[in-house]
C-alpha cells in the first residue's frame, strides 16, 4: 500500500463527509430535529440541528462500496457502522423529553447555598438534585433567586442499559477473529475483554469530550493524523487506511462543526468515532500511543468520576463546562484542547523517533 492511495482515500472520505454532511444537515433542519443546550451558557445554540453523525454513517457505506476487499478497511467500517447505530437509537431516544429543570440566577447580593452548590452574585446554575428542588420556590419566595429559564432534558436509557448496548461493538470486534496480538501481547481468548474495553472507553471518552463547537471532531481528527505519522515512520502502511478514514471524517465535519456550529454530532457522531478510532488503534496494534493520543479525552472522563465520586467539585461537568461557567470563551478551551492535544502527540512522535527507535 503506497502514500498516493492513503491520500485518495483520505481525501475521497473528506469530500464524502462534506456533502453529506451538507445534506443530512438541511434534511435536519426540515425535520426541526435540533439540539436543546443543558448548559446555561450554551442556551444560544438551540435549534442548532443534532444527529450529524448519520453523515458519517453515509461517508463510511460511500468508502466501503470503494474500497470493499480492503480487509482492516471493511472490518473498521463494519464496527464503525455498528458504534453509529448504538449512537443513532441513543439520539432517538433522545428526542423524548424526560423532565423540564429550571435554571435560576442569583439576584441577591450574597451567596446562596443551593443544593451541591454555592451560588455567587450574579451566578447561574441548573436545579437539578432532589435538595436544591426543594430549596428553590423558597429562595424564589424570598427575592434570593430568579428563575430565568427552563431547560428540557433529553430521556437516556439507564447506565446498565447503555453499557450492554455498547459492549456490541468490541463483542462483534473480537469476534472476527483478526485480534490476536497487542502491544507486543499474545491475546487469546483475552481478546474478547481486551476488545470490549478499549472500545467502552473510547466510546465514553469521546462522547463525553464532545460538548463544544468542534472539540471532539478536532481532538479526534488530530489524534488520528498523529496515528498516521506513526504508522509511517513504523514503516507499516497497512496501519494507516482506518486513521485516514477517520481524519477525513472528523475535517470534513469541521466544516460545518468549527465555530460557531451549524450542526452537531450528537451521539450517532460521537460513537462512530469512538468506535472507529478503538478500532483503528487495536487493528494497527498501536495502544501505548494510540492512548498517549487520546490523553486529554481520557483525562476529561477521569476528572468526571473524580467528581461523581464526590473526590472533587465541578459547578458543571465535564471538566470543559467549569472552565466556560467560570468565564473562559468556548472558543478559547476549544483551541486550548486542540494545542493539548497535539503537545502530546508530538511527545509521542518525538519519543517513538528518538527514544524508542
Amino acid at each position: 500500500m503506497d502514500l498516493n492511495y492513503i491520500i485518495v482515500l483520505f481525501v475521497l472520505t473528506f469530500l464524502a463527509t462534506v456533502a453529506f454532511t451538507y445534506f443530512v444537515r438541511h434534511t435536519l433542519r426540515d425535520a426541526d430535529v435540533s439540539d436543546s443546550p443543558i448548559v446555561s451558557e450554551h442556551r444560544h445554540k438551540a435549534g442548532t440541528p443534532t444527529m450529524g453523525g448519520i453523515a458519517f454513517l453515509f461517508a463510511i457505506l460511500f468508502i466501503v462500496s470503494i474500497y470493499y476487499r480492503n480487509t482492516n478497511i471493511l472490518i473498521a467500517s463494519f464496527i464503525m457502522l455498528t458504534g453509529g447505530v448504538m449512537g443513532l437509537l441513543d439520539d432517538l431516544l433522545g428526542l423524548k423529553i424526560k423532565e423540564y429543570q429550571k435554571v435560576v440566577k442569583n439576584v441577591s447580593d450574597s451567596v446562596v447555598p443551593i443544593g451541591l452548590l454555592d451560588l455567587g452574585p450574579g451566578e447561574e446554575a441548573r436545579v437539578t438534585t432532589d435538595k436544591a428542588k426543594k430549596q428553590v420556590y423558597g429562595y424564589v419566595d424570598e427575592g434570593k433567586l430568579e428563575i430565568v429559564a427552563e431547560i428540557p432534558i433529553k430521556y437516556e436509557p439507564s447506565e446498565k442499559t447503555k453499557i450492554i448496548v455498547q459492549l456490541l461493538p468490541g463483542l462483534f470486534l473480537a469476534l472476527t477473529g483478526v485480534v490476536t496480538t497487542l502491544g507486543g501481547f499474545t491475546l487469546g481468548i483475552l481478546a474478547y475483554p481486551i476488545c470490549i474495553i478499549a472500545i467502552l472507553g473510547s466510546i465514553n471518552s469521546i462522547n463525553l469530550i464532545d460538548g463544544m463547537d468542534g472539540l471532539a471532531a478536532g481532538i479526534v481528527a488530530i489524534a488520528s493524523f498523529s496515528c498516521c505519522i506513526y504508522a509511517y515512520i513504523c514503516g507499516n502502511m497497512d496501519m494507516i487506511p482506518a486513521f485516514a478514514i477517520l481524519t477525513g471524517i472528523c475535517l470534513g465535519f469541521l466544516v460545518f462543526n468549527r465555530y460557531p456550529a451549524s450542526i452537531f454530532m450528537g451521539d450517532t457522531g460521537s460513537f462512530v468515532l469512538g468506535t472507529g478510532y478503538a478500532v483503528a488503534v487495536i487493528l494497527g496494534d498501536i495502544p501505548y500511543f494510540g492512548v498517549l493520543a487520546l490523553a486529554v479525552p481520557i483525562v476529561s472522563v477521569i476528572i468526571s468520576l473524580m467528581h461523581r465520586a464526590h473526590i472533587i467539585n465541578l459547578p458543571v461537568e465535564p471538566l470543559h463546562h467549569t472552565l466556560n461557567y467560570k468565564g473562559i470563551s468556548e472558543v478559547k478551551i476549544v483551541l486550548s484542547y486542540w494545542l493539548l492535544t497535539v503537545l502530546v502527540c508530538a511527545i509521542g512522535i518525538l519519543a517513538k523517533l528518538y527514544i524508542f527507535a
